[in-house]
């Protein structure tokens, strides 16, 4: 394993490995797994596992990190047999998850045939070209196409890892862990994969302030102006600099806050949807409804009964699979020739 490697496999570990029975009992059971024994590697590191594609075929989620650079470059293929427990997986239900260059080992199994996906920026011109039934999103941070989820490189197999914990055991558990974690609680997946982030010093510290400012005010009616008069800019400046900064214009970043807050109010209170409306900013019920579906799937009231009596499978998760004994919080990590 090369270091870029080891970095999308620890991420996906850090996030569904490392149990957090204050926020959610039971967490995901994780189950590393290579395709071979352990063989000593000409270069990088190794990583000794106990599980393999056996374990890989029966999980209710299959997290595919990376594959390794020569199968990148064309030098050398992936494993048939990983390739089939990969499509035996898909068959049985499993959710299939790439982080990375892992969209690669999907592909070859034919798993994101008709299907929009992404991968690293670097390496999206390949994808598309390798593999020409796939829609290649080229410039964002992960896609959601349900039962098959993609990333981007590096930190954006991070915001993915986190997004399906929004999925699954929803807005506030996500939120928390995110904080634990010290890292920004939700990218949405159409953000940009790479944004200018040429602003003059002293500018983010100002941005970000204003922004932390705003996601602690969002039942006030903020607007373009507001924040630029905040961050002691014109509102042409303000706007131009945080879409440069974020990937984001500042209206669409503020929605994304106002329904994340819309969703934790939902999971956590009982407070009338008209309330929760009110208290993320969003105005009426009306609005509120609109929006949530719009963007989440179902309404709100919806939402508040699928989160409700300590349920942890949420209703975008898919249901556990019958016959393996599974909780349908099972998760597994899968590389290719490598150990994952």
């Amino acid at each position: 394993m090369q270091v870029c490697e080891v970095y999308e496999t620890a991420i996906a570990n850090v996030v569904f490995g490392d149990p957090q029975p204050d926020l959610a009992d039971p967490w995901y059971d994780v189950k590393l797994c290579a395709v071979s024994e352990n063989e000593p590697p000409a270069r990088g590191f190794s990583v000794r596992t106990e599980h393999g594609l056996d374990d890989l075929i029966v999980a209710d989620t299959v997290v595919v990190a990376s594959v390794p650079d020569d199968v990148l470059r064309g030098r050398a293929p992936l494993s048939p047999d990983f390739m089939e427990a990969l499509r035996e997986a898909a068959g049985a239900g499993a959710r299939m998850v790439s982080l990375c260059t892992g969209a690669f080992a999907l592909a070859e199994a034919g798993l994101l045939d008709g299907r929009k996906a992404t991968t690293h920026w670097m390496h999206t011109a390949d994808l598309a070209k390798r593999y020409p039934r796939i829609e290649v999103e080229d410039a964002v941070l992960y896609v959601d196409d349900g039962d098959v989820l993609t990333s981007a490189g590096m930190s954006a197999g991070l915001d993915l890892c986190l997004h399906l914990v929004r999925r699954d055991l929803g807005a506030y558990v996500a939120g928390q862990l995110a904080r634990r974690m010290v890292v920004a609680g939700h990218r949405p997946g159409g953000q940009a994969q790479f944004v200018d982030l040429s602003v003059p010093e002293g500018d983010d510290d100002t941005l970000a302030m204003t922004m932390d400012w705003a996601a602690g005010n969002l039942d006030q009616p903020l607007t373009v102006d507001v924040m630029a008069r905040r961050a002691g800019m014109s509102a042409r400046t303000f706007f131009r600099k945080f879409q440069a900064t974020t990937g984001l214009t500042p209206l669409k970043w503020l929605l994304n806050q106002r329904l994340s807050r819309a969703q934790s109010l939902l999971e956590t209170t009982d407070l009338p949807i008209e309330r929760v409306s009110e208290a993320s900013g969003l105005g009426t019920a009306t609005n509120l409804r609109r929006h949530f579906t719009a963007h989440v799937g179902v309404t709100p009231t919806d939402y508040r009964h699928s989160v409700g009596a300590g349920s942890l499978t949420r209703w975008s998760a898919p249901s556990p699979r019958q016959g393996f004994g599974g909780t349908g919080n099972e998760l597994s990590a899968g590389q290719g020739p490598l150990p994952a």
